[in-house]
């Protein structure tokens, strides 16, 4: 019986430690408000407490330092005020509660962009996250244009699938033929009132394919699959670092779902042009505007 006592013991004094093991098992997302606009738009919900945007991300770091040192894998997630008022809106929630924040952020983590934190500086965090959160929404667009094109009149094929199959394709052949090097890849399609921009990067050594993040390359050939299917005036461009050797610029305007070279004053022309004002832009030492290559893709087909 005594030995039964002390195991009941032991068991009730575990039951702590027990409960900060699991703790430690549990991802947690914390919601980044990055920018002063937008702490001052959850101003206005008396539970949210915070009247200073700078000791706020002061905070923030610090509760992202205190998480990441008790052995915690963390993210953190754009909190964004219009799609949080949104997200109330739809669900039926009470803004002004924190658990419907924490909800907010957990479906963000789910199905929005998040950047782990590995103890880097929120200087340097902030500006990652941004720019996944802007790729997120980007792809979100496309995907849901894509979708909304439907079939072909004449062949019953679904012309968004199609298009990004081919873009997919333009893709593989443009970083085969690309060559060894680090490659910086810009896809630029008009799509109505918005301008739709992927960027990729990708190296590739003296054997074997380009190392390719998936999720960048799906983005990017989204992106491409709108200007193949809707038959816009896009470009993509392409920047190939090598040690020992300048960087060389190729480019390609989209027409017809294929991608045609540009010569080499045209890449250095809108290389060297300032996008907003037309004026030009003084080219940049150590490298070469080369004029874009064949890349072998075979005839695309039209789907209307």
């Amino acid at each position: 019986m005594a030995h039964h006592r002390q195991t009941g013991r032991d068991a009730k004094r575990s039951a702590p430690s027990i409960r900060r093991a699991l703790r430690r098992e549990a991802p947690t997302t914390v919601g980044l408000l990055v920018d002063a606009e937008d702490f001052a738009a959850m101003r206005r919900y008396r539970s949210f407490v915070f009247d200073d945007h700078v000791l706020y991300l002061q905070q923030v770091e610090a509760l992202l330092r205190s998480l990441s040192g008790l052995g915690m894998h963390t993210s953190v997630a754009l909190f964004d005020p219009e799609d949080y008022a949104e997200y109330c809106s739809e669900s039926g929630l009470d803004p002004d509660e924190r658990a419907t924040r924490s909800r907010f952020t957990a479906e963000v983590a789910a199905t929005g962009a998040t950047v782990a934190y590995t103890g880097q500086p929120l200087d340097t965090l902030i500006p990652l996250l941004v720019s996944r959160a802007v790729r997120h929404a980007t792809w979100e667009y496309a995907t849901v244009l894509l979708a909304g094109l439907g079939d072909c009149a004449d062949c019953g094929q679904d012309i968004g699938r199609a298009a990004f199959d081919r873009a997919s394709h333009l893709l593989t052949r443009l970083l085969e033929t690309a060559g060894p090097g680090t490659h910086h890849v810009v896809c630029s399609t008009p799509s109505g009132s918005e301008q739709l921009l992927a960027v990729l990067h990708t190296t590739r050594g003296t054997d074997g394919p380009a190392l390719l993040d998936s999720s960048e390359g799906a983005e990017f050939a989204g992106v491409l699959a709108v200007g193949v299917a809707t038959e816009t005036m896009g470009g993509v461009v392409l920047r190939t670092s090598a040690p020992g050797a300048p960087d060389r610029v190729h480019g390609w305007r989209l027409e017809r779902g294929g991608l045609l070279p540009l010569t080499a004053g045209e890449v250095f022309s809108a290389y060297c042009t300032d996008a907003d004002t037309g004026e030009p832009v003084s080219p940049e030492s150590g490298v070469e505007y080369c004029a874009g290559f064949d890349i072998g893709a075979d005839e695309p087909e039209t789907h209307r």
